[in-house]
């Protein structure tokens, strides 16, 4: 899974490596500095809040139509919505402007710089080979459909996209995340989308669906959680986006928003920001 639980917050692996390499630039920096008493850590911070920052801004700015309708959400970074190159770019102005302000600063701040870069592009390229090479396909666990029949994902993929959500009624992200995947199944036609209930049985999770009126397709049961065991997840709710092939693009853990979905959705085929509407 590319993702790490942190309680009610998710980090994509994507944001875990932007601060290993963050950590490892402020010990460079550091140490290069060292001899002269000169410390990066609060120039460092001040890049970290600037690309935090520019990143959510310039997410909330490229799927603004997606939360147009619930604008406090922009404010929401629990659905894991950043744009890395524009938190780098930030980051990058906050390191010129503070060096030419303290010309000390220049030297450990290069070789800061320059560790973090290397760092970040090194664990970015290794991980996209290892993804490569592993090349995560739908899991052959068997589930159980409404009517207490056996299949597969690969049953209902049907050469489509595939989205997979795991989650259960006591799951409270799960409950604020399934009117966003509710309307998304009406909308996108052209993906599969499969909510599979995690050691709940069928009366409970059918009460919960309809007490609240969600009409879903492809609810499937998997009572004994092996679903989630076999992607490596044991957190609630993760959602799966796996390609017309089968092969596993991204995944998402935690709470997903109108505009995280979308920008999900947009790895699958190509989407626009207003592909989602309520």
């Amino acid at each position: 899974m590319l993702n790490v639980n942190l309680g009610p917050f998710s980090l994509q692996m994507s944001h875990v490596l932007l601060l290993l390499s963050l950590l490892l630039a402020a010990g460079v920096g550091r140490w290069v500095g060292r001899h002269q008493q000169i410390k990066i850590g609060h120039v460092l911070t001040d890049m970290f809040w600037a690309a935090l920052i520019a990143a959510r801004l310039a997410f909330v700015v490229i799927w603004f139509e997606s939360y147009r309708s619930e604008p406090w959400s922009m404010l929401d970074i629990r659905d894991g919505g950043l744009t890395p190159w524009a938190g780098l770019l930030a980051a990058a102005c906050v390191a010129v402007w503070r060096g030419r302000q303290q010309l000390a600063l220049r030297r450990p701040l290069v070789w800061g710089l320059t560790t973090g870069v290397l760092a970040w592009v090194t664990m970015s390229v290794a991980l996209g080979t290892l993804g490569s090479a592993t090349k995560p396909t739908l899991p052959t666990v068997t589930l159980l459909t409404l009517a207490g029949e056996s299949t597969t994902l690969a049953e209902l993929a049907q050469g489509k996209p595939l989205v997979v959500n795991l989650w259960a009624s006591w799951c409270p992200p799960c409950r604020r995340e399934m009117p966003v995947l509710a309307a998304a199944q009406q909308q996108e036609k052209e993906v599969t989308f499969v909510f599979v209930n995690q050691g709940e049985d069928a009366g409970t999770a059918l009460r919960y669906l309809s007490i609240h009126q969600f009409n879903l397709s492809h609810v499937l049961f998997d009572a004994g959680a092996k679903l989630g065991k076999a992607i490596g997840s044991s957190a609630l709710p993760t959602t799966l986006f796996y390609d017309a092939s089968g092969q596993l693009v991204d995944t998402h853990l935690g709470e997903l928003s109108k505009a995280s979905l979308a920008s999900k959705l947009a790895k699958l085929r190509p989407v626009t920001p207003t592909s989602i509407q309520e």
